[in-house]
């Protein structure tokens, strides 16, 4: 009853009297008052009046369905969200719900605790500053397809922040830079059997409104944030919307046809990598090489100082620059 009292409220455009809203869910003006304090204290600014009844002012800056469901328009993904105030991880409650769960549902946290990245790195997630978010998919494909996905969300992300004026570059597979630093880390993840795929959950973070002090001193020559970067606060709940709208777009060939060839040419024209010299780290193991592509697999082709040309599958690999992150 509380998102539907939600709704009304938003969609009129002057007081909503209690006896009305008593009258069009049956139920008394009493039980009204307590859900309205309820959205008050949710963050939802609401306005009483005597005699008048109630007028919502202002929506708190929250990524729940109900403040993102206008701006999405996609047909599956996005459209049931599992919305947390605080988490330890959306990667780890979609793991633990997948199973029970369908294709395109996501779990969105305004702030995680134990936040991760690739090869167990830790990612910071204060509260109401960032996106954080995971999406399960169950694509009836080849697991030895799943390894391209990642490059399915570099690509909206990449594309959603192009529509919002802020300019990005991606560094395969996983990351997404502006001005050589770091604002976005994807990490997918898979359950399988042989040749079938149980489901796979991609979690994605975003640094949106950090001021530069909420950036770990550490990381503060390879990390930054929207914020920073446009030196203005960006609105989380059309960003989040125009990612997973996108998202939807570059995955549904993939779960016809098992391919992202549109996420992959995004990906090759904005690579922060291709033309460039780097280091590629495996475990302690480091080689340099110079980027020469990214083929139409996903796989970043890569020349070696003796010549050997070679394609490089994501993993337990990464990439770096040679005097830095890129």
């Amino acid at each position: 009853m509380k998102n539907k009292i939600l709704r009304l409220l938003k969609e009129s455009e002057d007081f909503l009297s209690g006896e009305k809203i008593s009258e069009e869910f049956g139920v008394t003006r009493a039980a009204i008052w307590k859900t309205i304090n309820s959205l008050k204290e949710e963050g939802y600014e609401i306005e009483s009046i005597s005699r008048k009844g109630y007028r919502l002012l202002s929506s708190p800056d929250v990524l729940s369905y109900e403040e993102i469901k206008d701006y999405l328009n996609t047909r599956f993904i996005g459209r049931k969200i599992h919305y947390f105030d605080t988490i330890n991880s959306t990667n780890k409650m979609a793991k633990e719900i997948a199973h029970k769960q369908g294709e395109g549902v996501v779990i969105v946290a305004e702030e995680q605790i134990e936040g991760r990245g690739r090869l167990g790195r830790t990612w910071d997630s204060p509260r109401g500053k960032g996106i954080y978010f995971s999406i399960i998919l169950k694509p009836q494909v080849h697991p030895m397809k799943v390894s391209k996905l990642t490059l399915v969300g570099a690509a909206a992300v990449h594309l959603a922040l192009e529509e919002i004026g802020i300019k990005s570059k991606i560094k395969w597979p996983n990351d997404i830079l502006i001005n050589g630093k770091k604002v976005c880390g994807i990490l997918t993840e898979m359950s399988s059997e042989l040749n079938m795929i149980n489901y796979v959950v991609m979690g994605i973070g975003i640094n949106v409104n950090l001021d530069r002090n909420e950036i770990p001193k550490d990381l503060q020559d390879k990390a930054t944030s929207l914020k920073i970067e446009s030196r203005d606060k960006v609105n989380r709940k059309k960003l989040l919307a125009s990612i997973l709208n996108k998202f939807e777009s570059f995955y549904t060939p993939f779960m016809e046809e098992g391919e992202i060839t549109q996420a992959i040419e995004v990906c090759r024209k904005n690579s922060a990598v291709i033309g460039k010299e780097v280091q590629m780290i495996n475990g302690s193991t480091k080689r340099l090489c110079k980027v020469i592509d990214l083929n139409d697999a996903g796989e970043l082709v890569v020349e070696f100082a003796d010549g050997r040309i070679e394609p490089i599958i994501s993993g337990e690999i990464s990439i770096r620059g040679i005097n830095g992150y890129t």
